[in-house]
């Protein structure tokens, strides 16, 4: 005697099964993206003077005079994209939250001191980079400063 057996049709037992593991892989994901992510950096623009740090990703303002730079300075604190403000008068040393293009950020700070006598860029891996060199710096922290 031969029984009928009720065959599952394949797309039934497979859809559940690649959906769980999509799920799962996604989920796994997000849980090493979360534990290899660096903490955040902290925010503190409150000027600090720059004697005794040495910067190597930043955006440095000249100003004419000291009086100009202080007059400058609360709007520099307030700047988004100020993660810490560094002051050796008449210049202000600006390190940049990650993430920030410093040439964009340079040019954008031109455009709003216009007293500025100048507007550096400091880029010391991107420095290094152009030059060839057979010995580089070591590389510039994510924080900006050696």
């Amino acid at each position: 005697m031969i029984f009928g057996v009720e065959e599952k049709p394949l797309a039934r037992v497979l859809v559940p099964v690649i959906t769980l593991a999509l799920m799962a892989g996604v989920g796994l994901a997000f849980g090493v993206a979360a534990l290899v992510r660096p903490p955040d950096l902290p925010v503190d623009t409150n000027p600090a003077p720059l004697a005794g740090h040495q910067l190597c990703a930043a955006v440095v303002v000249v100003f004419p005079s000291a009086a100009e730079m202080g007059a400058a300075e609360p709007s520099l604190r307030g700047d988004p994209k100020a993660r810490r403000v560094f002051v050796d008068p008449p210049s202000v040393s600006l390190l940049a939250v990650p993430g920030t293009d410093l040439e964009a950020w340079a040019r954008d700070l031109h455009a709003r001191y216009r007293t500025a006598e100048r507007v550096t860029v400091i880029d010391s891996d991107a420095t290094a980079a152009q030059l060839k060199l057979t010995a580089p710096p070591p590389k510039c922290p994510r924080e900006g400063e050696y």
